[in-house]
């Protein structure tokens, strides 16, 4: 018989959703970044009370420069090292895990499937931990848009979204990511993630645009249970990650 066997991030980050009701990660692109800076931003964010680090960005990075940037972060924390490719090329054999998604509006096949089946042989070759994850980008205007070849959903359409959501959890998908893309002004908006939250019965992370403790904790309020972070930490430093986890800690 089988049966359903999560893996040890994926047990940890339910874990700590269920102790502190809603969670941080912080998202470093290693675009242009040294193993050094890596280091020292993945510390900070750790410090801060980020819970586990993501890799990955929307723009290409060789292979050597992301190995160089992932092995310098896990050797300095102890918090998970979650790979967030945009393609094959973003897939590390130094991380702990990886989110195994699917770009759900992509007109492309290649970012539904394609794609995903190149990169499956690499993950079982190096042992990372696969977490299945729907990846929904909302509104126009970002580099994963570009990319990606999205349709992007609109962001006052939040039925749509929410639908795309419990597609990605009826075709066995154990997270929901709601994406406004890297640099957006504003998050996605409330009525949206609400829509979201209400119709899923699985995690659901929200990122984009996500720059304050106020921006993060109304984010968490209208139903994200993990908020990722990333450029905030490129500008604005450790500090503000802090601000950000104490207030969706607060609020729970």
């Amino acid at each position: 018989m089988y049966r359903l066997v999560r893996g040890k991030v994926e047990s940890y980050l339910l874990n700590e959703i269920g102790k502190y009701g809603k969670i941080q990660l912080t998202l470093i692109d290693p675009e242009g970044l040294d193993g050094e800076t890596a280091s020292r931003m993945a510390r900070e964010a750790e410090a801060a009370g980020s819970t586990g680090i993501m890799v990955g960005g929307s723009t290409i990075v060789s292979p050597l420069e992301l190995n160089e940037v992932v092995k310098a972060i896990k050797s300095s924390v102890n918090i998970p090292v979650i790979l967030f490719p945009n393609n094959v090329s973003g897939i590390s054999r130094y991380a702990d895990a990886i989110w195994f998604m699917s770009l759900l509006n992509s007109f492309d096949p290649y970012f539904l499937i394609g794609a995903q089946m190149l990169g499956a042989p690499l993950v079982k070759r190096y042992g990372l931990e696969p977490i299945p994850m729907g990846y929904i980008v909302i509104g126009e205007g970002s580099a994963v848009s570009l990319i990606g070849h999205v349709k992007p959903i609109p962001p006052d359409k939040p039925k749509i979204a929410a639908a795309y959501a419990l597609a990605a959890q009826y075709l066995g998908m154990r997270f929901v990511y709601l994406e406004a893309g890297s640099g957006a002004e504003k998050p996605i908006p409330v009525e949206t993630i609400t829509a979201a939250r209400k119709i899923l019965d699985i995690p659901l992370i929200v990122g984009g645009g996500i720059r304050s403790g106020e921006q993060a904790r109304v984010v968490a309020e209208a139903g994200a249970d993990i908020i990722v972070t990333g450029t905030v930490i490129e500008k604005e430093g450790s500090e503000k990650i802090g601000e950000i986890v104490r207030s969706i800690r607060s609020g729970v």
